[in-house]
């Protein structure tokens, strides 16, 4: 089973290092702020370009629907907020939020040069304290952002407090693979492969290692789903994706 924070009291993980809990935000906005500007071709050049399958799939299979309000945390990069716009229609709307102001402002330009604004919100905040009041959201997304959060405990019980009764709460995350041949293939991409990657295309060799780091302290399925349940979450399901190196869990509140 993988812990989500470390044993010792006042003490996270930042990647492989133990760090106190105090200090883990301003490092992750360290590494977000570095790779903001190459975030989208980063994410291509690690996973071939099949984040861009996985996130359509999180959001075709969402059951968001037009009037919908939704909030999409650790949303900077704009991707998921593009294709919920649809899916809410012109009654609905999207909140984006994200704790990096660099995030959010290159997620932001990215989708007013496509036009699209109407309908959107953006607003930085933090996932372990959000700023609504209780049941405001039909639906909570956060796809690829949980495991930078310190306390993700804190940040579940935040989505289920500002669910709507009946409103469902999705997770996109890296997870534990499933398939024994895919891992040892899995770890040399991570570990050797994307930090090389991160040092040729954005000069920040350190970063991109941080983030496979954070992927393998990351709660697997299981400890995940009762996470979701032990914060308020019902009817909690996993669904794995490519063999379970990311998976979607869901839960309501009801």
């Amino acid at each position: 089973m993988i812990e989500s924070s470390s044993d010792k009291a006042g003490v996270t993980h930042f990647g492989y290092r133990d760090v106190p809990e105090s200090d883990k935000a301003r490092l992750v906005g360290e590494v977000f702020t570095s790779v903001a500007r190459k975030y989208d071709i980063m994410n291509d050049l690690m996973s071939f370009g099949v984040h861009r399958l996985w996130k359509r799939y999180f959001v075709g299979t969402s059951g968001v629907r037009e009037g919908d309000r939704v909030l999409d945390l650790a949303g900077g990069t704009g991707d998921i907020a593009a294709l919920l716009l649809p899916k809410v229609g012109a009654k609905g709307s999207v909140v984006v939020g994200d704790i990096n102001g660099d995030m959010l402002r290159v997620g932001r330009d990215r989708l007013l040069d496509r036009g699209l604004a109407r309908g959107l919100d953006w607003s930085q905040m933090d996932a372990e304290a959000l700023p609504f009041p209780d049941r405001s959201f039909d639906c909570v997304t956060m796809a690829f952002g949980l495991r930078n959060v310190t306390r993700k405990e804190n940040a579940l019980r935040e989505i289920h407090r500002v669910l709507k009764i009946g409103g469902r709460a999705l997770v996109l995350e890296f997870s534990a693979v499933r398939s024994d041949l895919l891992k040892p293939l899995y770890d040399f991409h991570s570990f050797q492969v994307l930090p090389r990657i991160g040092q040729l295309i954005a000069g920040d060799e350190a970063s991109y290692r941080y983030l496979a780091e954070s992927i393998r302290k990351h709660p697997d399925q299981e400890t995940l789903k009762a996470m979701m349940e032990a914060a308020g979450l019902e009817r909690v399901d996993v669904r794995n994706l490519s063999a379970g190196i990311v998976a979607i869990h869901r839960g309501y509140r009801v």
